[in-house]
Parts: C-alpha cells; sequence; structure tokens
C-alpha cells in the first residue's frame, strides 16, 4: 500500500531534509538580516504601501500585496518581520514542491541532493523576500499552484477544486501574470481521473471568481479615475510596447481622435531626440514609461493637474490608460511586423537572457527611503544601512545565464526524452506531468514576451520548474529500471 504524504515527509529517510531546510532557513535569515538590516524599496514598493494605507481597491499595480501589507500591518509595523515571513513562507512552500517531487516521482538521491542544495541554499531567494513587493509572496503561491495542479492529476479529490479555485484569485490580484493560470489549470483538470462535474467545477469557479474581481475593480476605477477600466497599466504597458518600433515606422494612418494630442508629443518627441536616442529596446525595461522626458510623462503631466490628484498618481496614471491604449492599440495593428521586429524578437531575447533589473543594486542605490515607509514602518528615519549596496548584483550575477542554460537544457533533453525508450514507454505519472510543465513554460514564455518587457525576478518561476524537471528527465533516462514511489 502507498504512504500516505505526511507519514512519507516524516520517515525516517526524509526527515533529516526537514530539519536540515529549516537550520538553514532560520540561519540563513538571521545572518541576511544582519547584513540588510531594512528592508529593499524600489518605486513600485511606494504605490503598494498607498494602496495600503488608503485601503483602496484600485492602485497602479494589482491590490492584492497591498491588501497582505495591510493585514501584516494589523499585527506588527516591523519590516524585519515582515521580510522573515515572506522568506520563510517561500521556503516552506519549496519544501511542500521538494517533497512533492519526491513523493510522485522517487528520483535518485543524487538528483535529491541537486535539487535541495539548490532550493534551500539560494541567496536568490533571500534578496527576493527583501523587497516590498508581490515577487516572494506570487512566486510561493505560483509553487503551491503546480503543487496543487500535480496532486489533481494524480490523486485526484473533490475539495482540491475549492482550494484551486481561491488560489487562483489570491494569484490574480497578486499579479495579473495568473491571467493564464486558469487555462492550465483547466487543460490539467481534462486530463485528471476527477469526476465530470468537478472538472467542469474546477475550470468554471476560477473564472466567475476572475471575473466577479475584475467587475469590481472596474467599477471602482470609474470612480476614481473616470473611466471603467481594469488595469491602470495596461494602457501605459501598451502604449510602452508600441514606442520602440516608432523611430522604423511611418504612420500613414490617422489615430483614433482621443489620440491625436498624444500623436503630437509622441511625433515632436522623436523629432527632436538625437538619433542614439532613438535605439531604445525592450532591453532597456519600460524605458517610455519610466522616462519623464518620454512621452507618456509628458503628456499626463500636461493635460492632468495635480492639484487634482490626491491618489499618489493613481487618478492621474488612470486618466490617460485609455488614450495610451487605444494609441498602442492603433501602432501595433497598423504595423504588426515592425512591431514583431522591434518589440516581440528583442524580448524574446530578453525573456532567455533576462536583465537582473531591480535585483542589480539594494534599494535602487540610495540610502534613504520615502516618508510614506518611514511612517508605515515606523523607522526612527528616513536613512537605511546595507553591508553594500552593489554587492547582490555579483552574488546574482550569474543567475540569468543559468536561466538561459536551463531552457536550452530542457529542451534538448525533452528531444533525448520523446526519442529515446524511456519517453516511448514512460511512466504514465511522470509523462502526463512533463506534458503539463511543457505545455506550462511555452505558454508563460509566450505570455510573459507579449506582455511587456521581461526582467529576471518575473521568471524565478519557470527557472524551478525548468531546473526540477530537467533534472527528473535525466534522472529517467539514466535509470535502467522503474524505482518504487510512495505516491503510486
Amino acid at each position: 500500500m502507498s504512504a500516505t504524504f505526511p507519514s512519507f515527509v516524516l520517515s525516517k529517510d526524509n526527515r533529516s531534509y526537514l530539519l536540515i531546510a529549516a537550520v538553514a532557513a532560520i540561519l540563513q535569515i538571521i545572518i541576511f538580516k544582519l547584513l540588510y538590516p531594512y528592508a529593499d524599496f524600489f518605486s513600485d514598493s511606494y504605490s503598494y504601501i498607498y494602496a495600503a494605507a488608503t485601503g483602496t481597491d484600485v492602485n497602479i499595480w494589482p491590490v492584492g500585496y497591498s491588501k497582505f501589507l495591510w493585514f501584516f500591518r494589523q499585527e506588527t509595523t516591523s519590516d524585519t518581520t515582515l521580510v522573515v515571513f515572506q522568506y520563510l513562507f517561500l521556503q516552506t512552500i519549496t519544501l511542500y514542491f521538494f517533497f512533492t517531487l519526491l513523493y510522485f516521482y522517487a528520483p535518485s538521491k543524487r538528483i535529491r541532493y541537486i535539487i535541495f542544495g539548490c532550493f534551500f541554499f539560494n541567496p536568490l531567494m533571500l534578496y527576493l523576500s527583501n523587497y516590498i513587493s508581490s515577487d516572494a509572496l506570487f512566486l510561493a503561491l505560483s509553487l503551491l499552484w503546480v503543487i496543487q495542479l500535480l496532486w489533481m492529476l494524480h490523486q485526484p479529490r473533490w475539495y482540491q477544486i475549492f482550494i484551486h479555485a481561491f488560489l487562483i484569485i489570491a494569484l490574480f490580484t497578486l499579479r495579473y501574470n495568473a491571467m493564464y493560470y486558469p487555462f492550465i489549470t483547466a487543460f490539467v483538470l481534462l486530463l485528471s481521473r476527477q469526476q465530470w462535474i468537478w472538472k467542469v467545477t474546477g475550470i468554471l469557479l476560477p473564472l466567475l471568481f476572475i471575473f466577479l474581481f475584475v467587475q469590481h475593480t472596474r467599477k471602482v476605477a470609474d470612480v476614481m479615475t473616470g473611466t471603467p477600466q481594469f488595469s491602470i497599466f495596461g494602457g501605459w504597458q501598451l502604449a510602452n510596447n508600441a514606442l520602440y518600433m516608432y523611430p522604423y515606422i511611418t504612420v500613414k494612418g490617422q489615430p483614433p481622435a482621443e489620440c491625436r494630442e498624444f500623436d503630437q508629443v509622441v511625433q515632436t518627441y522623436f523629432r527632436n531626440i538625437p538619433e542614439e536616442g532613438k535605439s531604445i529596446s525592450p532591453r532597456d525595461g519600460a524605458f517610455y514609461i519610466k522616462y519623464s522626458k518620454a512621452p507618456l510623462k509628458q503628456y499626463v503631466a500636461t493635460h492632468i493637474n495635480p492639484e487634482k490628484d490626491s491618489t499618489n498618481g493613481i487618478y492621474s496614471w488612470g486618466a490617460v490608460a485609455p488614450i495610451y491604449g487605444s494609441y498602442g492599440k492603433f501602432l501595433m495593428l497598423e504595423h504588426p511586423i515592425a512591431f514583431a521586429r522591434y518589440f516581440l524578437l528583442p524580448n524574446t531575447i530578453n525573456y532567455f537572457l533576462p536583465p537582473l533589473e531591480k535585483l542589480e543594486v539594494y534599494n535602487l542605490g540610495e540610502d534613504r527611503v520615502s516618508g510614506m515607509a518611514v511612517k508605515w514602518f515606523h523607522y526612527p528615519g528616513n536613512k537605511v544601512t546595507a553591508i553594500s549596496w552593489d554587492a547582490q548584483g555579483i552574488i546574482l550575477l550569474l543567475f540569468p545565464a543559468i536561466f538561459l542554460s536551463l531552457n536550452f537544457f530542457f529542451c534538448w533533453t525533452l528531444v533525448l526524452w520523446i526519442r529515446s525508450a524511456h519517453g516511448r514507454k514512460a511512466d504514465p505519472v511522470f509523462k502526463y506531468a512533463l506534458i503539463i510543465i511543457t505545455t506550462l513554460l511555452i505558454v508563460n514564455a509566450a505570455f510573459s514576451i507579449l506582455a511587456s518587457p521581461i526582467v529576471f525576478r518575473y521568471q524565478v518561476f519557470p527557472m524551478l520548474l525548468c531546473f526540477s524537471f530537467v533534472l527528473l528527465m535525466t534522472d529517467k533516462m539514466n535509470t535502467s529500471s522503474p524505482v518504487s514511489r510512495p505516491g503510486s
């Protein structure tokens, strides 16, 4: 009879993993916080704090992390406690993921040791958790989502449907990258042995939750910005993505009427900047959003009275977002080939070798934080200290190259797997899991490339999946006989 998951985790062979992971996590976070006494901030951090402080249901960014900050602050104002929680929660879910892989796929000891070492002695997890940002929480819950997918596939139970639906809506409120998660879930449910009533419920329930959340957000946004829109940032992102190709195209058609003033600002900007300023690519990040003299910031500065905006930019950004969204769509539809060449192609390269971006420097290289952070976390002043502002960029320098290598090795190993006898006669338990993970990685890559300029911290989730399943495939191909699985 198969061992239950709790008894498997607490078995003699696995208790050492539990103990080492717990001790390692505690020691690492203690040492890390001695070196970095304060949390790490960037512009998004202050937007999250503002939304948490005011209780607004609409923000430039998804509101889920702001709600989490508000809830956490009911217990403590300590940023150290917040960072420690984010790190330990992430490591706990990672440990759950590790044991799930062991339970269902029974890798060899060598592979177990490699996965364990890279999961639980990884500086990246510490630096991600130190941010006042949704990154660590989203990563942890995304891993939990994948864990639930594997359980629904291998050992389906009716109650998983409801846990999964709440998990997806939680992820969606943290980051809109989770937009494609319900479709992966639907694919898994169709492959699973769930009864059809639970399959249909599991597919429709997350979509219902998302629909209700979107409708609520649109209503609140209508009150705050004058337009019923779901994502304030979406319009800015569309315009930003389209402007990378602008120096290389000739716009012949007339933009929508509401965009014509903005079009004049765009024309003036590109007519007056030097030639070297026109060679901006997605590798430079969301340049046209961030650069204060670029058309997006210039237009909002001249068309929105800052005295009317008491919402930390939410009203201003939301008021112009529909114009930017329409303009971005207009350019993309008129010049799809140029858009593919100057945005999608370089962003594809970006995906496989993503820049470290904010992870490169602590606190954006500044030794002070906003008064908003001082008030929220009850700091004695706005000055922060750290062992080094640049050390994390050196420590994490090779991680983008590692992500590139993992993608290459995943594709190569997958081809070998399909062509090998192991692939043709694969254990169904692992084969279906591999199909799901491969589909997830492909959809994630496509969504990421289409959505926005890519940065490394958004790709840690697929990196962990790539790493795990490359090793599992390699292990299966090097194993001459099947290994007994506790979860079989």
